[in-house]
């Protein structure tokens, strides 16, 4: 299946989910959710892809569920207090590396009626990511380097997510240059743009493409950070 993009349904149907989130509801509307989401998604996975693998061939994806795709329904186990089974925001993963896709450097958006959220790295990295991050920028030139990689970034019109902890981690003192980097709990920049762009193929195509390209840099030292996990 070529992807010419999103149909124009396909937001007004993410809006639908939000006011109908409920099982019944969305088993009625299943072909719907097909036609609108799923199966652009995985053409756009597809082609998409492709064009990564000029920025990045080792890149991975795959136009399956708990692969490049996402299921519709939330983990009931790990619903919190966001009680709706459904989503609404359809999240869409290029990753590097073989450990989780959610814990090696990716390439990642989302979108909703109300964004198209693009960015690159890990927005949250669990104990052995962690671990393997700060270790990481605990030399000097690493972490000068990437403070640089960031300065370039946001230079562009980019933001780096937001600092996670207050307090310094074992190793790191504010007298280090450069020592708020040990503040993060995942390491990513972002751009939040309109989310209509997504009904025109060639658009997206060509917008996250430049901005993956923008974000390269910190993508590839994620990517080295996480070849250095060590294994439990």
């Amino acid at each position: 299946m070529e992807f010419k993009g999103f149909s124009k349904k396909t937001l007004a149907f993410l809006q639908a989910i939000r006011q109908n989130n409920n099982k019944e509801w969305f088993e009625a509307h299943r072909s719907e959710y097909e036609e609108f989401v799923l199966n652009p998604s995985r053409a756009f996975v597809e082609e998409f892809g492709e064009h990564l693998m000029a920025l990045e061939p080792t890149i991975n994806f795959s136009p399956k569920i708990n692969k490049s795709l996402f299921r519709i329904y939330r983990d009931s186990r790990r619903m919190g207090a966001i009680k709706v089974p459904l989503k609404h925001r359809i999240g869409i993963i290029f990753w590097q590396g073989s450990g989780s896709r959610m814990q090696t450097s990716s390439f990642y958006l989302h979108f909703s009626p109300d964004e198209l959220f693009v960015a690159v790295g890990v927005r949250w990295f669990e104990k052995p990511m962690l671990d393997a991050y700060r270790e990481y920028i605990k030399d000097d030139a690493r972490r000068s380097n990437l403070a640089r990689v960031l300065k370039a970034i946001e230079s562009k019109g980019y933001k780096t997510i937001e600092k996670g902890y207050k307090r310094y981690p074992k190793g790191f003192d504010k007298d280090m240059s450069d020592a708020e980097l040990s503040l993060y709990k995942g390491m990513a920049t972002y751009k939040i743009l309109d989310p209509n762009i997504i009904v025109d193929g060639d658009l997206l195509i060509d917008t996250l493409y430049k901005i993956y390209e923008d974000m390269l840099e910190l993508q590839r030292i994620v990517y080295e950070i996480s070849l250095r996990v060590k294994e439990e």
